[in-house]
């Protein structure tokens, strides 16, 4: 895919995604939902991606929903860039098919997208980030901010309600009383509140942010065998939502059993004990033990 929206520029192992309409401060539309989750696709298939930064051109991250198209912005039935805008969810009766793939939210696709990655994924929050601009960053693993920063969960203003799955994420992040008085309001809030409420891990001079972004993804991309960074990912994000500790007792035992098993798993203890870098083998394309995915896929309906 040829993108429009976006930048995508892989460098030492690290891909750097751009939110790139900056005349528009990176507004997010139809396109570039679809972009962004071909994106993540087209990381997850190639191994020289070890770690992944998510930034805003310009002096935004992402201001939101694109409301160009004024009263009917969130009207899907009147919107012509939806996707599955050629089928209808009106039934013969007159009712609506709610599980119709045209009533899915679009910023809801790209944080599933995110949510299944096997990469890490680190928000690099330049400049003001509302709505679908901070809802697409709970997918995330680490969020970091520049003093430029600042965040809004402007839904109920807007007369609609937080989407991009942000009712699992937001809570699970910084607690059930902050995201309910943050979406309760609707205000914009600066970096320093965001990281007080813990949305945010730090908050840096503009000209530091990316700096401390690539630090970091390259602390990672550096030290780390992939196939054991893909598989806690999933386990941290997919196991502590789970009712009992004996779910993540299960899963622990079989990575450890087949990781313990694997070249990686020598070759980390080896370059260990003869102090020098260590050179993983196994590749995410290849190497990912058989019990994974131990999931069965969720489908929308």
């Amino acid at each position: 895919m040829s993108y429009q929206t976006i930048k995508y520029e892989v460098s030492e192992g690290i891909l750097t995604i751009t939110l790139n309409r900056p005349d528009k401060l990176n507004a997010f539309t139809g396109e570039m939902m679809s972009e962004l989750i071909d994106a993540f696709d087209k990381a997850d298939a190639d191994d020289n991606v070890r770690a992944i930064i998510v930034t805003g051109e310009g002096r935004a991250f992402c201001a939101g929903a694109d409301l160009s198209a004024g009263a009917k912005t969130f009207d899907y039935a009147e919107r012509d860039d939806r996707p599955d805008k050629a089928a209808s969810p009106i039934m013969p009766n007159g009712e609506i098919d709610w599980s119709h793939p045209s009533v899915r939210d679009g910023g809801g696709r790209v944080t599933l997208r995110i949510y299944e990655c096997l990469k890490p994924v680190i928000a690099a929050v330049n400049g003001p980030a509302v709505g679908i601009g901070v809802t697409m960053q709970l997918a995330m693993d680490v969020r970091l901010a520049s003093e430029n920063a600042k965040f809004g969960f402007v839904f109920a203003r807007r007369g609609i309600v937080p989407e991009a799955c942000s009712s699992w994420f937001l809570p699970r992040i910084v607690g059930i009383s902050q995201a309910l008085e943050w979406t309760y309001t609707g205000r914009v809030f600066d970096a320093q509140e965001a990281q007080e409420g813990r949305l945010v891990k730090k908050v840096y001079k503009a000209d530091e942010l990316l700096p401390a972004a690539r630090a970091l993804a390259r602390e990672i991309a550096d030290n780390t065998a992939p196939v054991s960074v893909a598989l806690t990912r999933q386990m941290l994000w997919r196991l502590s939502a789970q009712d009992h500790p004996m779910e993540a007792h299960k899963i622990d035992s079989r990575a450890i059993y087949a990781r313990g098993a694997s070249a990686d798993a020598k070759e980390g203890v080896m370059s260990f004990l003869e102090k020098r870098p260590a050179t993983y083998p196994n590749k995410v394309s290849t190497d990912m033990p058989s019990f994974f995915p131990w999931w069965d896929e969720k489908k929308y309906s």
